[in-house]
């Protein structure tokens, strides 16, 4: 304690501090001005202040800076913005990491934006060693340069018709260009000889030829002519003539213009495109196959063309599936269309209707795959469900992840209840896909009770599907109001993804309850049929058994049809059973359905079960 005297006695005595001590002003007596000091103490001194610093509005003089801390890295540590003596952390890490420098693997990583790895690129870094030696006073922060992102689709920042002229000087072994083409804003250096294969590049080619060409060169055309149709035998074969290439006389060069008004063709698909006329056999990649079908459309270079369509039909996903189709549909490529649309029949509930990319299904294409006999889904619920969600996501476009389903039922809870969604003037152009839709097969209470609660449907279509669940009941669960098995039998279905050997899921309808299988046998065979089972049968569920009706008829006459669809060797094929009528009973051997049996080599495997009860 006297030594502390004695320091503050000398320091008192300097007279630059002496103007700042006496700005500070004495302590209080008051009692609630102390706990006011007492009980900002803390952030007081957590905003770096010293204690000399306590009344700011009240100093003359001149302050020392506030040291603030900045969030530094995902465990919220905090680092001066500078080089501070007291930041131990700081200046543990920095020298941490100036000591070893970057690791060996990660100079080895090639990124998205750097198609290099970073030791070729920052080669010439030093080392963290003649780092330390040279700054040890600087920040981390400040001693690495920062990175710019390059583009993702060239490396080092070439265009696209640099790009295609390093490609085709290196396939014409240096040969000079004798076509420039302006087109997308760029001047693209071209050979006429390889021109051909573009049906709109060749007349385009012709005619500015002829401007540029006099008379008395009429038979040096001819001539030039000639050897081109040459040197096109010889591409197509797939070798060169040197010879040919050395004594070619050079003809003058030419300058020919293209407009493009189509959205779809982008420079970097029109450069594939050109490209693709000095091979031999055209190559698309799968990311940018619609914007070279567009460039192959424009130019008219009917393999490029086809080698496209290709392409799309074994690449079929649900992030492509909608723009293929409208792509189909534009290019009037009907056999695009139809694998789109055969694929949508069957991935429309399981693989589209959860992924955000179902709001771009065309309307159309919506309608057709509804009323398709080989649509497949797991039970008329799950279909009315992916039909909502594909509603809300068309009167809410800028969302950009898929709701809930809760969300959707709020979504349509919250509109005013004066009418029904579908009666409202945005809601009935949606009306053809709900009539389309066989509600009548949504027989669980509490699926009932949402549909009532969301007031999406008019009040008749609400009246008639609880009416025809009554009067079904009523009557043993006949099914008086459907009677066309295509367009209303209710459907049931599983997707066996895997390869099990086994597989079985219970269902029920107005009180009877079946088992639906699918056995394998071997590599390659399967068996799908379904059972009746008793209410009481311990392999039914008690939540299933509490919620559901029970009929005690020992007999139910049913309609009813099995399918397995698959894919094989790219085409789709399907096995059924077709239309059978059956009495099931409870024991056997009147349980068990008819037996499917098929071979199919591969999974996934789509199976339909459908239902009809018919009155008796």
């Amino acid at each position: 304690m006297a030594h502390y005297r004695h320091f503050y006695g000398k320091r008192k005595n300097h007279a630059d501090l002496f103007r700042i001590s006496s700005a500070v002003p004495e302590t209080p007596s008051s009692d609630k001005t102390v706990c006011h000091y007492l009980l900002s103490a803390p952030f007081v001194s957590l905003g770096g202040l010293s204690p000399s610093e306590k009344e700011i509005a009240k100093i003359s003089g001149p302050m020392k800076r506030r040291f603030f801390r900045n969030q530094a890295g995902p465990t919220n540590r905090c680092q001066f913005p500078f080089t501070s003596s007291c930041d131990l952390l700081g200046i543990s890490q920095s020298d941490k990491v100036k000591q070893d420098g970057l690791h060996n693997s990660l100079l080895k990583i090639m990124t998205v934006d750097s198609s290099v790895p970073l030791g070729e690129e920052f080669g010439s870094w030093k080392t963290g060693a003649e780092l330390l030696d040279e700054s040890s006073a600087q920040s981390f922060a400040n001693m690495c340069p920062q990175i710019k992102p390059r583009p993702r689709i060239f490396s080092h920042q070439r265009l696209p018709n640099q790009m295609l002229f390093s490609y085709t000087q290196k396939i014409t072994e240096g040969m000079e260009p004798d076509v420039t083409l302006d087109c997308l804003g760029f001047e693209w250096e071209l050979h006429r000889m390889y021109l051909f294969k573009s049906h709109i590049l060749s007349q385009l080619l012709a005619e500015a030829t002829q401007h540029s060409l006099s008379p008395s060169t009429g038979s040096i055309l001819k001539s030039k002519k000639a050897e081109t149709r040459c040197y096109k035998c010889c591409l197509l074969a797939g070798r060169k003539q040197d010879e040919f290439c050395q004594q070619k006389e050079k003809l003058p060069k030419v300058t020919i213009a293209l407009e493009i008004s189509d959205q779809d063709v982008t420079r970097f698909a029109f450069a594939v495109a050109l490209k693709n006329m000095y091979n031999s056999e055209p190559e698309v990649n799968e990311e940018d196959v619609l914007g070279i079908l567009a460039a192959a459309e424009v130019l008219q270079f009917p393999s490029l063309f086809q080698k496209c369509i290709q392409v799309m039909k074994r690449s079929i996903c649900p992030t492509n599936v909608c723009s293929y189709y409208i792509a189909g549909c534009k290019y009037k490529q009907p056999s695009l269309i139809t694998l789109c649309e055969r694929w949508t029949e069957v991935n429309l509930v399981p693989q589209l209707g959860s992924q955000i990319c179902l709001r771009n299904l065309p309307l159309e294409l919506l309608q057709k795959v509804l009323k398709s006999p080989r649509l497949f889904t797991i039970n008329e619920f799950y279909l009315l469900r992916t039909a909502l969600y594909w509603v809300f996501l068309q009167q809410n476009p800028k969302i950009q992840i898929i709701p809930f389903y809760d969300t959707i039922l709020r979504y349509f809870s919250s509109l005013p209840r004066t009418w029904a969604f579908l009666e409202r003037k945005e809601g009935q152009q949606y009306m053809a896909i709900f009539q389309s839709l066989r509600l009548h097969g949504i027989t669980s209470s509490k699926h009932l009770e949402e549909l009532w609660k969301i007031n999406f449907f008019p009040l008749p279509w609400l009246t008639r599907i609880l009416s025809d669940h009554y009067h079904a009941l009523e009557n043993g669960g006949d099914m008086a109001f459907q009677a066309d098995f295509n367009t209303q039998a209710v459907r049931f279905g599983f997707l066996l993804k895997e390869e099990p050997r086994y597989h079985a899921e219970i269902i029920s309808i107005y009180g009877f309850f079946f088992e639906l299988k699918a056995i394998k046998h071997d590599a390659s065979a399967y068996s799908f049929y379904m059972k009746r089972v008793r209410h009481a049968d311990p392999i039914i569920s008690y939540f299933t058994a509490d919620r559901s009706p029970v009929s005690l008829q020992k007999e139910r006459e049913v309609k009813y049809e099995i399918k397995a669809q698959c894919q094989i060797d790219g085409k789709w094929e399907e096995f059924t059973t077709e239309r059978v009528t059956q009495s099931f009973g409870v024991k056997k051997p009147s349980s068990k359905s008819q037996i499917l049996k098929a071979r199919i080599p591969s999974v996934p495997i789509y199976v339909t079960f459908l239902l009809l009860f018919p009155p008796s």
